[in-house]
């Protein structure tokens, strides 16, 4: 969580929400949570665990490469 603070830190495009899974189970079942930490980027690109920060920046660039559903790419 701290990597994903950080970015939204350097970046006014980027924003970062933490959540307890205890207090807001819906979202734990929304997003099939069975793990933590799991990040979540763009509602497209979801991974669980502590991962390096060239992992966690390669995938939130995957995710913003896709087009969100209903765009024409």
């Amino acid at each position: 969580m701290r990597l994903a603070h950080q970015m939204a830190m350097e970046n006014d495009r980027i924003s970062a929400d933490m959540v307890e899974v205890n207090e807001f189970p819906f979202l734990a079942q929304k997003y099939n949570i069975f793990g933590v930490p799991k990040t979540v980027v763009n509602e497209s690109v979801q991974f669980e665990g502590a991962v390096p920060e060239a992992i966690f920046l390669e995938k939130v660039l995957q995710a913003a490469e896709m087009k969100p559903e209903g765009e024409k790419k």
